[in-house]
């Protein structure tokens, strides 16, 4: 395999665009190469399969997506309250439109995993420790809201993420500020003086 980082990187970005574009059966080391322009039988030098690429797509979508942990101290310096998980909550709905092929890219690698195996258990982790690292931020953080407040705003927004990224006239774009402050104040209970 050849070793080039900033190449490999490249060619998993142009893998990224690919697979949001054109779904896993698009997703083509013939269809890489043209992605990222360089000539044909470049990805092949880099992975030596097909699931070697998906892996390190995997761990690459979920980089691209991730906050940037200044964007998230900034936003955390304000107090803990409910209205602090409104705005984290509208964050991550932002987060989605001004990222739509890495989210798009995500809901591919999910439905691909459930006919992969061994992609499915690495996205399992991937997704696992994302989501204990999110449930850690919020607990320790002194945010309203137990575990299971997380969890239930966990679930509910991916639902919305799907929506908006999939059928976006299912759930109206002007209505979903309304909504995700009914989810927080449904999910994390009555407000504590």
């Amino acid at each position: 395999m050849v070793r080039n980082p900033e190449r490999r990187t490249a060619l998993v970005d142009a893998a990224i665009e690919v697979l949001a574009r054109d779904g896993a059966r698009g997703l083509t080391f013939r269809a890489v190469d043209a992605a990222a322009a360089v000539p044909n039988g470049t990805a092949s030098n880099y992975f030596s399969s097909r699931d070697d690429l998906l892996g390190q797509v995997t761990d690459r979508v979920h980089q691209c997506i991730a906050p940037d942990p200044d964007e998230v101290a900034e936003v955390m310096a304000a107090p803990p309250s409910r209205a602090l998980v409104v705005e984290l909550m509208h964050w991550i709905n932002r987060r989605v439109t001004e990222n739509r092929t890495g989210y798009l890219a995500m809901l591919e690698l999910r439905l691909e995993a459930t006919r992969r195996p061994e992609l499915q258990a690495e996205l399992t982790r991937v997704m696992r420790e994302s989501l204990d690292e999110n449930l850690r931020f919020h607990l320790e953080g002194g945010l309203p809201g137990d575990r299971t407040a997380v969890m239930l705003m966990y679930l509910a927004m991916t639902g919305l993420m799907v929506e908006q990224l999939t059928l976006p006239g299912v759930v109206p774009a002007g209505e979903t500020d309304e909504l995700i402050s009914a989810l927080v104040d449904r999910a994390t209970g009555p407000e504590r003086a």
